[in-house]
């Protein structure tokens, strides 16, 4: 059952029924309507009533019917809210809880709206490279007034009830429930069931009093703010006709037609492809969603450097005590020291309360005693990347932790079926990969090894939700998955300076293609040095393998990048600005003169596509082995750990739009470069595979 009916005394109750968050699909718009119908027909119902059971008003569409027929099929969203909009008898919504997309669409249809407190209200398709499609362009401008209809619109962010019903002048809601929201609408469907006419937000107008001039501007700063995306400009489009056509149904037309031509642009397939991408991380195919998990109440984090104080922080948000050790008391106070600092500068910025501040250090203690955090739940490390370090760790934690407990290693490259084996009790043992700054970035690479239990993992990936990270597993490799692949793409981008390009070249194309950021600007951002260190390790367990002699001639010259003040750039002290440096490209031609190679003009498009494809090959080559358990995983660990730009999707997604025929016939032309490493540009099997028989990744 997608939606109920009942009668309440004179009150017909329509129930959407839809979990998780009675999403509209067909079933569930079918049923509403029929509902309606059925109402409408009995002479003892006065008045109708839709709400949604469980912990949501409506979610909006459907997302399993995304793509499918069904989304389509008839009665549609439009057509729904039409048979809402002209039933003989007023419908009320008992909204609560969450009211968007479709979900607020449908509400505005109806003749009253009832609202709880605390109800999460927004229009949010632009998140998915779209305008709403069915009349949120349209109808919340003539509730909310166009300037803040406009603000919901474009940014696509909840706003809770409370605050848009205090706002002057709204017709979004007609009351707000002080006690139970269905029982609030029920006693004003008793009140309304004889006033006629029934009002509708059709008829009311939307204006603003400087419309050219406020619609120009609206335009200007949306360009700025989104210039990869068209759907925030198409946004503003569309409620400009709200203010502008003759009538709504003029309005819907327009709004309906921008909402069909941005589902075909290739970013708003990339947003919705992240979108499905980031729910299916969450799922391991051998790990059932019942699967029991272990409880989290305290966690201990080992290390109080610039990671293990980040990561503390993670959980500190959610409310999670956890306690830090070091070895020494100086290492301690300056870890807690950056952790307040962290804290005070965003009370500063008024981003977080000092009550707040106060709740999180209050859930902070710190100890030199492995004694001390023997009785937490998880316990993470986050000390020096040598194996040798973490085995005389593990091998403590193995002796002092409780049985159960979670015991996991923020390792980035290191083996962690070797890390497991250090205990006598590898199924506890997982990888955290977090991504510094720990604290700010989205990605938690779980690293998956021959012995993990899967209620550690299923322990793991909802630990991940509850401190807002975005987890995808990985098997056991050197890398695991984006370190692995950010490799070949530094090895390619050094054997673009020796065959030509500029370090601010190479970073500039990259940048234009939409990347936050260039290899050579991110290396002085991380540290010269910890490739360096990468490649020496290479050279002695892969002596085949080549690279480029720049990185290392640079960090032989100090330059590790901004924490010395200089790297591929220069730095001026207390800036962050890249300066091309004259001295590095000295180097630079200095180096390809004794390589014998005579500088050529590269292109943007091939430093473009020898940097993402060379992604895209050793990606292939990970989903392949089953490192990754899904190309989608791939793009997850691209789009929120290495600034892979959005409107692509990640390395498989853009690959995909490009074409996997196209790919395989640029990589073989890579392979024909004498100064490139052929072997490397053979594609990857599941590659070859695909494009042989016109398939893609995703």
């Amino acid at each position: 059952m997608t939606a109920s009916y009942e009668v309440r005394g004179h009150v017909a109750v329509i129930t959407l029924n839809n979990p998780p968050v009675n999403g509209l699909g067909y079933e569930t718009r079918k049923a509403t309507a029929e509902g309606i119908d059925r109402a409408n027909a009995d002479a003892a119902v006065q008045a109708i009533v839709i709400t949604g059971a469980g912990k949501a008003f409506s979610g909006g569409a459907d997302i399993r019917e995304f793509g499918s027929p069904k989304a389509l099929a008839e009665p549609n969203l439009l057509s729904l809210i039409k048979v809402v909009e002209n039933s003989d008898k007023p419908v009320i919504a008992a909204i609560h809880s969450v009211c968007m997309g479709g979900g607020l669409e449908l509400a505005l249809g109806c003749h009253y709206r009832v609202v709880a407190p605390g109800t999460q209200v927004a229009l949010p398709e632009v998140k998915l490279g779209l305008v709403p499609g069915a009349g949120g362009t349209q109808r919340l401008p003539r509730v909310l007034g166009v300037e803040v209809a406009l603000n919901m619109i474009v940014k696509g962010d909840p706003v809770k009830s409370e605050v848009l019903a205090a706002l002057p002048g709204q017709k979004l809601f007609d009351k707000v429930a002080e006690g139970d929201v269905l029982e609030a609408a029920l006693a004003l469907a008793e009140q309304v069931a004889t006033v006629r006419p029934l009002p509708l937000v059709r008829n009311l107008k939307a204006r603003h009093p400087e419309g050219d001039a406020y619609f120009q501007f609206a335009r200007n700063t949306v360009k700025a703010m989104a210039k990869n995306f068209p759907a925030p400009a198409r946004c503003v489009d569309c409620v400009e006709q709200a203010t502008k056509a003759r009538n709504l149904d003029d309005g819907l037309a327009y709004e309906r037609e921008a909402f069909i031509a941005l589902m075909m642009t290739p970013e708003s397939k990339a947003l919705r492809h992240a979108f499905f991408a980031e729910r299916a991380a969450s799922k391991i195919p051998d790990v059932p969603e019942d699967t029991p998990q272990r409880k989290i109440e305290k966690v201990a984090v080992i290390g109080a450097g610039t990671m293990g104080g980040g990561i503390s922080m993670n959980f500190l948000n959610a409310g999670i005590p956890v306690t830090i050790l070091e070895t020494k008391q100086e290492a301690l106070d300056r870890g807690v020291a950056t952790i307040r600092k962290n804290y005070e500068a965003q009370v500063k910025k008024g981003k977080l309360k000092q009550d707040k501040y106060d709740q999180r250090m209050s859930l902070l203690s710190t100890t030199l005693d492995y004694g001390d955090i023997k009785d937490a739940d998880l316990v993470i490390e986050a000390v020096f990347e040598e194996l040798g370090v973490k085995e005389k760790v593990f091998g403590t934690l193995d002796e002092v932790m409780k049985p159960g407990a979670i015991l996991a290693s923020n390792t980035s490259t290191l083996d962690v079926d070797k890390i497991a084996s250090f205990t006598r009790r590898p199924q506890d043992v997982v990888g955290m990969h977090f991504f510094s700054p720990a604290n700010v970035m989205k990605l938690l690479e779980v690293v998956r090894g021959k012995e993990t239990a899967k209620d550690v993992l299923a322990t793991v990936m909802s630990l991940a939700k509850k401190i807002k990270k975005t987890a995808v597993v990985s098997g056991v490799c050197d890398g695991f998955i984006g370190n692995r692949m950010i490799e070949q793409y530094s090895r390619q981008a050094g054997f673009l300076l020796e065959e030509g390009a500029t370090p601010q070249q190479v970073d500039k194309a990259v940048e234009r293609f939409g990347f936050a950021m260039g290899p050579f600007r991110m290396g002085d951002l991380a540290g010269n040095d910890i490739g360096w260190a990468i490649r020496k390790r290479r050279y002695v367990e892969k002596p085949d393998m080549r690279y480029s002699k720049t990185a290392d001639l640079l960090c032989e010259m100090g330059r590790y990048g901004q924490k010395t003040g200089a790297g591929w750039y220069d730095y001026v002290p207390g800036k962050r600005d890249a300066i091309p440096s004259p001295v590095v490209n000295e180097m630079i031609e200095k180096h390809r003169a004794e390589l014998g190679i005579t500088p050529r003009k590269i292109s943007d498009e091939e430093i473009v596509h020898r940097l993402v494809y060379s992604l895209v090959n050793e990606g292939a080559k990970i989903v392949d082995e089953g490192i990754a358990s899904k190309a989608s995983d791939v793009d997850m660990v691209y789009l929120t750990g290495y600034g892979f730009p959005l409107h692509r999707g990640g390395p498989m997604n853009y690959a995909d739009t490009q074409g996997l025929f196209n790919v395989v016939q640029t990589m073989k032309r890579f392979a024909k470069n004498p100064h490139d490493d052929a072997s490397f540009w053979e594609p990857a099997p599941l590659l070859a595979r695909l494009a042989a028989e016109g398939k893609s990744f995703n």
